[in-house]
């Protein structure tokens, strides 16, 4: 069995945090994603949230018009992100849940209650030429479902599995695991490009390259932290490298 080329989007989110903390112009989250592309990550990817508690609409703008590489616009369902995917034609929509009391996205998006909202969605976002992921927990019927709706790509959220190797909770972390590698070969059986993200570091993206399926992570808020220490090109460097480490034990 031979794996999936594993390609690294950055996540510029909490570039923007940092910014809007002082209400300024900077850092410039469209600065981060030019310096990581160069550094060689192949994908920026940037969370428009309802209340722009990060990421603005300008943001938006200007990453469409000035980075050199795919954008990834991670949105929720709703008409108003539509129009404004629409408008700006992302390489790709990733649709995600989203609550204003959260801190950061707490889980998949439960794409088997919300068929019939999420249907006419990534009907549009296709017919717009936008390719659709859906952000999803690794279990058999959200993967299902996702490929009953068209979606191209599944995104499976790792961070049940990440937040257990951080407490040091082997026997949930094993468990967590092999809910992944399942759910990531049930997706790829089905059709579908695996990617994966949520609180991946060095050595959990280490782990999970391993696994074959798995063609693309999503990252940001650790490397972003990772950068005060060490800066921004070596953390994407160590990220690179570890991920490189994990995918030659898959072939």
């Amino acid at each position: 069995m031979s794996s999936q080329p594993l390609r690294l989007g950055f996540n510029v989110d909490h570039v923007a945090t940092v910014r809007n903390a002082r209400g300024g112009a900077g850092p410039d989250p469209v600065r981060a994603a030019q310096l990581a592309i160069e550094a060689g990550v192949d994908g920026i990817t940037a969370h428009l949230r309802e209340d722009r508690r990060h990421i603005r609409d300008d943001d938006i703008r200007r990453l469409k018009a000035e980075i050199a590489r795919p954008l990834n616009l991670e949105m929720a369902a709703t008409g108003e992100m539509l129009a404004i995917a629409l408008a700006v034609r992302p390489h790709a929509a990733c649709l995600v849940p989203e609550k204003r009391e959260e801190r950061t996205t707490e889980g998949g998006l439960d794409v088997v209650a919300a068929k019939a909202q999420l249907e006419p969605v990534v009907a549009r976002l296709t017919d717009g030429g936008i390719r659709v992921s859906l952000f999803i927990e690794p279990d058999a019927r959200p993967i299902e479902t996702a490929a009953m709706l068209g979606a191209p790509v599944v995104e499976l959220h790792t961070g049940t599995w990440c937040n257990a190797v951080e407490a040091g909770e082997e026997t949930r972390a094993e468990r967590e695991l092999e809910r992944l590698r399942t759910g990531a070969r049930w997706a790829a059986e089905l059709g579908l490009e695996v990617h994966a993200g949520h609180g991946l570091n060095f050595d959990t993206s280490e782990t999970l390259a391993a696994v074959p399926w798995f063609s693309e992570f999503n990252t940001g808020h650790f490397l972003i932290g990772e950068a005060i220490f060490v800066g921004l090109a070596e953390s994407i460097r160590r990220v690179r490298e570890a991920m490189a480490a994990g995918r030659a034990r898959a072939e």
